[in-house]
């Protein structure tokens, strides 16, 4: 890690984010320095007054910008979407790197998903791992799931992504799922060789939970509910701007009187992989009531029950057999809990639990399908989302990601790759064929009829309107791309 990063550099960052010097925040962290950092801000302190100081020609001349990665690959026309999708893995791999910039290096190559996306990241990771297995890429899923273990090794986790910006927070933690996917080419044997990191990431989740009290329901990561059962939230560990977002931040900021509380909450949303959406509003669409850390999100628990199984798994392979009795009365205790705080009788459907006003947030959204993908569903629970499904959340195009239009990019109208394929698979899981094939068929259609007309393959799409693009959210909408391409592939071969 470098001993400064971008962001610590006082002033100069500040004025670099607040008067735009680049369109994207994300760009500026991204620069490597020229010059050592020490000397480029002494420059800028014996520079910054005079008449003809220019910020932008400061910057251009001191930081090398970062390259959008894919995003000016053209394919072929006469290529068809798998094939271009076969030719971009090697335009989206990454090599191990020094860290000169706010890069974390890692010791083996990676995919990165594309655009303004140069880093490796947690849980796009698992979804790109479907489509290169079904080009036969096993070594780069080795590489990938050995530099996820080398994250968890070092840092006692898998940030957000490789930079050093996004220490202090996680993403959905998929590092399991993938474990399951290896050792489903290579064998039973992956499960005991990434055995102490899968301890290592649950440890990470569930740091604080001894402490926890009638007096003390919350720490991090764990909450204590009212009947001493103990649940997952998003959360960060930081309470100050995204370097990444700065300027956005702050003006989100001058709404609202706790600063801290909104910056902590932003973090924690971008933990959750769905950073934008109306799941983490307190109030409709308003952006400034945001209070992800009070939320026990439906997807997270899933995840974490599947984990724990996972765990229980690894640790009976290798003759550990208390070990293995102990976490699989960990993850059934979650399914009760989860069940008790989510599920919702009366609208058969989970839904996200709020905590500290102690009641079920009701927005449907495309993250009660995890429930089905890690098989914590029961069969008529199963039945019920589907018939949810079916009449709130299909689209022309696949699955919206909600029914709510706030603006943010996860919600409606757009859909994207991964929650397509839990749902789908989700489905086909308990027996759902017929719909599990009708959102792969829809989804895949999309992802042919936008790249007939342009292409790329997308980061997200509108799947409500055909004709349209994808929008909402910080930045424009991005190509390449890694999970889009891994799902397309992926359906394409079921």
């Amino acid at each position: 890690m470098p001993e400064m990063d971008i962001y610590s550099i006082g002033e100069l960052f500040e004025r670099t984010q607040v008067e735009n010097v680049f369109p994207d925040g994300k760009t500026f962290v991204d620069c490597t320095p020229l010059h050592l950092l020490p000397a480029i801000i002494n420059l800028y302190k014996s520079q910054k007054d005079l008449p003809e100081f220019d910020l932008r020609s400061f910057i251009k001349i001191n930081f090398q910008e970062p390259p959008a990665i894919a995003s000016n690959f053209q394919s072929e026309r006469t290529r068809s979407a798998e094939e271009h999708i076969n030719f971009l893995w090697d335009e989206l791999t990454r090599q191990p790197a020094s860290a000169e910039s706010s890069l974390l290096q890692l010791p083996y190559p990676y995919i990165v998903p594309g655009g303004r996306f140069r880093e490796i990241f947690y849980w796009d990771s698992y979804f790109t791992m479907l489509g290169l297995r079904e080009s036969g890429k096993i070594t780069m899923i080795e590489n990938m799931v050995d530099n996820f273990a080398f994250l968890i090794d070092d840092l006692g986790y898998i940030p957000n992504g490789n930079r050093t910006y996004f220490t202090g927070r996680s993403q959905p933690p998929f590092f399991a799922a993938m474990i399951e996917l290896l050792a489903e080419i290579k064998g039973p044997e992956i499960f005991g060789k990434y055995l102490p990191q899968l301890l290592k990431e649950h440890l990470f989740w569930m740091k604080d939970e001894k402490d926890l009290d009638e007096k003390l329901n919350c720490s991090r990561r764990v909450v204590r509910m009212k009947d001493g059962s103990v649940l997952n939230r998003y959360y960060d560990e930081n309470s100050t701007p995204r370097p990444e977002s700065y300027k956005e931040d702050i003006e989100l900021a001058e709404r609202v009187v706790d600063k801290e509380h909104l910056f902590r909450n932003l973090r924690a949303a971008c933990e959750s992989g769905w950073d934008f959406s109306s799941r983490w509003f307190k109030e409709g669409v308003s952006f400034s009531t945001i209070h992800t850390t009070d939320i026990i999100p439906v997807d997270l628990n899933c995840l974490l029950f599947n984990l724990e199984k996972v765990i229980s798994k690894a640790l009976e392979i290798g003759g550990d057999y208390e070990g293995k009795t102990l976490f699989l009365f960990r993850a059934e205790i979650r399914k009760e809990a989860l069940v008790k705080y989510c599920w919702n009788e009366h609208l058969k459907c989970f839904f996200d639990f709020d905590f500290v006003s102690d009641h079920q947030k009701l927005i449907y959204s495309a993250a009660a399908t995890f429930s089905l993908y890690f098989g914590l569903a029961s069969q008529s629970q199963s039945e019920s989302i589907s018939k949810m499904l079916t009449e709130r959340l299909l689209r022309p195009g696949g699955i919206v990601t909600t029914e709510h239009r706030t603006g943010q990019q996860w919600d409606a109208p757009n859909g994207w790759a991964p929650l397509q394929w839990i749902s789908a698979l989700g489905l086909k899981r308990y027996g759902h064929i017929e719909l599990a094939s009708e959102i792969a068929k829809r989804w895949t259609a999309l992802n042919e009829k936008v790249y007939a007309a342009t292409g790329k393959m997308m980061e997200k799409y509108n799947v409500e309107d055909l004709t349209k693009e994808a929008g909402g959210g910080e930045y424009s909408s991005q190509d390449g791309f890694g999970w889009t391409n891994a799902v397309y592939l992926a359906f394409k071969h079921w």
